[in-house]
């Protein structure tokens, strides 16, 4: 690994290049904090990716890319004398001091909840109003529900044990199923978010992590269902001209291939 000085040395690097594109280059002059923010979303999505896929070599250029945008955004910060990168670095440094008091201060920690108590009672007494006001409004659904449920879940408003979480997913089927056979189309959807809403409660009681869950069943999907066009197409048939019973052969083929 670099040593602390090469890191710096590097880091230095990537500053004075970002200086020189943002002076020379007509793409780069152009960009501004609105133009980035879609194209830095999508690196995210695509760091996401190459943890999902353990790809190490991917999650190291995909974190090269999300540094270029951090550095980015400082220069342009920088342009309008509003920050730069020090004072990004600085804020984030001192943000981490005062959340970790078991660390740079006298409080007694005995385990990771109670930090993430801590974290969440820091904050309030921060200027926060509410512990939920961290939760960005544009995260996806099913990512804002299990924030929502670890923020709330840090100042104590969080179930026991697990089965009392499996005993209100049961009871929230329940609902669904009692509206679905009433054929109310309106409470149909509103008990089904409630379902889901339980379902990413529970999976935080059993230590998962839901989007990952569904990302990683997703893949195995993609990659079952892609093995299936392959064969037919090996068969010269197409799948419409197929019946359930000859592509579940090839689907349990897939499976076994896993």
């Amino acid at each position: 690994m670099n040593s602390r000085e090469d890191q710096l040395k590097a880091f230095d690097r990537l500053l004075t290049i970002m200086n020189e594109l943002r002076e020379q280059c007509p793409w780069d002059k152009k960009q501004t904090l609105q133009s980035l923010r879609h194209l830095t979303i999508e690196e995210t999505y695509e760091l996401g990716d190459a943890i999902l896929d353990n790809d190490l070599n991917e999650v190291k250029k995909e974190l090269g890319d999300l540094l270029l945008h951090i550095v980015f955004y400082a220069r342009i910060g920088s342009e309008t004398n509003d920050f730069d990168i020090a004072d990004v670095a600085n804020e984030i440094c001192e943000k981490l001091i005062n959340r970790h008091p078991h660390i740079y201060g006298d409080v007694h920690v005995n385990n990771e909840e109670d930090v993430k108590r801590n974290w969440e009672n820091l904050k309030l007494k921060e200027g926060k109003k509410s512990v939920l006001e961290g939760v960005p409004k544009s995260l996806p659904a099913l990512v804002k529900a299990s924030r929502i449920q670890d923020k709330v879940a840090g100042v104590g408003f969080d179930w026991e044990e697990p089965y009392q979480v499996f005993d209100k997913l049961k009871e929230e089927l329940e609902e669904l199923q009692h509206e679905i056979n009433m054929n109310n189309r309106e409470k149909i959807e509103s008990e089904f978010g409630d379902v889901l809403f339980s379902m990413i409660n529970y999976a935080r009681f059993l230590n998962v992590n839901p989007e990952d869950a569904l990302e990683r069943t997703n893949k195995k999907f993609i990659q079952r269902f892609q093995y299936l066009e392959r064969k037919a197409k090996e068969k010269n048939k197409s799948l419409k001209d197929m019946t359930l019973a000859e592509m579940d052969i090839f689907w349990e083929e897939a499976k076994g291939l896993q």
